[in-house]
């Protein structure tokens, strides 16, 4: 499988040779920056499997671009490369939450592995994230039933059994979900 990868580094020597190198790989390079505005862009763009950062660039640094790319989920994951190896550097790229940190110079015996375990991890923390937000959602879609049959067992004296089973009539009917037509019910209550 081909993974999609944006690179980001000012140096346009180094973007070349991470390009050509990538490729010659299989990857995908679908996009390329010289700052970390223009990485956030890309990855608002081509949502990539996987970012290259470097750590000291214009406009926006890595690190901060980083941090809005994993904060707002436009890439899968993110490595910084950089010439940087400080304790505080190493630091902040833990509490951003990037998925690897390679101290340049940086060679092929070192990145693929790199590449490939943050391009899985990156998926695997994806689905994570899915199944949460599923959760999430049908905790609140139940709080909200659970409220509406409430409401309908009080006004029309009715079991809950049968207050569940009239949003269900009512949500097969009108063909919506349950969540929906509780919510009206709780709207007309109010």
């Amino acid at each position: 499988m081909k993974y999609n990868i944006v690179i980001a580094d000012d140096e346009p020597i180094t973007r070349m040779d991470l390009k050509e190198f990538l490729e010659e790989e299989g990857y995908n390079v679908v996009g390329q920056a010289s700052d970390g505005f223009d990485a956030v862009e890309l990855c608002k763009e081509y949502n990539p499997d996987l970012v290259l950062m470097d750590v000291k660039m214009p406009i926006l640094d890595g690190m901060k671009a980083s941090k809005v790319i994993l904060k707002d989920n436009i890439a899968k994951s993110v490595i910084l490369l950089t010439a940087y190896s400080g304790p505080e550097f190493i630091k902040q790229a833990k509490e951003i939450g990037v998925m690897g940190y390679i101290v340049k110079p940086i060679n092929k015996p070192n990145l693929i592995p790199a590449i490939e375990v943050a391009i899985a991890k990156g998926r695997e923390i994806q689905e994570i994230k899915k199944d949460i937000k599923t959760a999430k959602d049908k905790l609140e879609a139940r709080k909200v039933i659970e409220k509406a049959k409430g409401i309908l067992m009080e006004t029309n004296n009715i079991t809950e059994d049968q207050a569940y089973k009239k949003i269900k009539k009512l949500s097969m009917d009108k063909r919506c979900p349950m969540q929906d037509i509780a919510s009206a019910i709780i709207m007309s209550n109010a």
